[in-house]
């Protein structure tokens, strides 16, 4: 049995007619004359092999193929106008997928916000949030393994473009039993001597450069007693009494029973960024790039 191909002009045709049961109104509403109305319908009956319409000088009425294929080629124009809709919504970016990487310490800033307002904004949107150790999200982008990351400032030699989005204070996390646990806030001083918990250098080099320089700039070079990969070990070794740690703000948010957030005086900042690579075409990132 031969392919029957159909235009998709003609199934708008024939639908028009059978709403509107007349070959006047049919043409008048698509703005064409009723001969060339006629011949389509013609030549669409034609390629079916079937007669869909009884014609008579006042009305039009649908056989039983006609009444069928009439509610058929609705539901097809339906899904013809849905798949254009689909299409210019991933092309503009309003539809699609978008992958982010992050930090712990963004998990307690920046991300639950901008996942809330970007679900929000473009619902059709699937929005991937991974966390990732910080010293992988800028290779995860470069790589296109994530759209973009949000992260510490990185060396500028990985190929990306950044854009500044959190500047916050370091702060103090101590013990509840440590001596100074009840200090309104505390001096980088007053922890001289104390034993440090910080980030590894090869994790988050910025994170530690900002640490060990204040320390330095207050006279003394801090006793590192742990190195550790995530802002959440940190705590944890803090809360076991083993160390003090200079942990951004936000961090206050993981409120671990044991440990104590203090503010810390002439505390220097430390920055957040976005990240991804300029070469990435997903359309969905800049919708991203636009809210954040």
């Amino acid at each position: 049995m031969g392919e029957t191909v159909l235009d998709i002009k003609p199934l708008r045709y024939f639908v028009t007619l059978a709403e509107t049961r007349h070959f006047g109104r049919a043409a008048t509403r698509l703005n064409l004359s009723q001969p060339p109305l006629s011949r389509q319908l013609a030549a669409l009956e034609a390629s079916l092999g079937v007669t869909l319409i009884e014609r008579s000088p006042r009305s039009v009425t649908l056989t039983a193929a006609g009444e069928r294929f009439y509610a058929d080629a609705k539901a097809i124009l339906a899904s013809v106008e849905q798949a254009v809709s689909n299409a210019q919504a991933a092309a503009s970016g309003d539809a699609g997928k978008l992958a982010i990487g992050f930090t712990m310490c963004a998990a307690y800033s920046v991300v639950p916000g901008y996942a809330r307002a970007f679900g929000a904004a473009y619902p059709e949107v699937a929005l991937n949030l991974r966390e990732v150790v910080s010293n992988d999200l800028a290779a995860q982008v470069v790589a296109g393994h994530i759209d973009a990351a949000i992260m510490f400032p990185h060396q500028p030699d990985k190929g990306l473009a950044t854009r500044t989005i959190l500047r916050e204070p370091l702060c103090v996390a101590l013990s509840r039993a440590h001596p100074r646990a009840r200090a309104r806030r505390l001096a980088i001083a007053q922890l001289a001597g104390e034993p440090f918990v910080l980030a590894s250098e090869e994790v988050a080099p910025t994170l530690r450069a900002a640490i060990l320089d204040h320390c330095r700039s207050r006279g003394f070079e801090p006793d590192i007693r742990f190195e550790v990969q995530l802002q959440q070990t940190v705590l944890s070794l803090v809360d076991e009494g083993v160390g003090v740690a200079l942990v951004p703000a936000s961090m206050r948010k993981a409120q671990l029973a044991g440990v104590v957030f203090k503010p810390l005086v002439d505390a220097p900042l430390i920055e957040q960024v976005l990240a991804w690579s300029p070469g990435n075409r997903n359309p969905c990132l800049g919708r991203f790039l636009e809210l954040a």
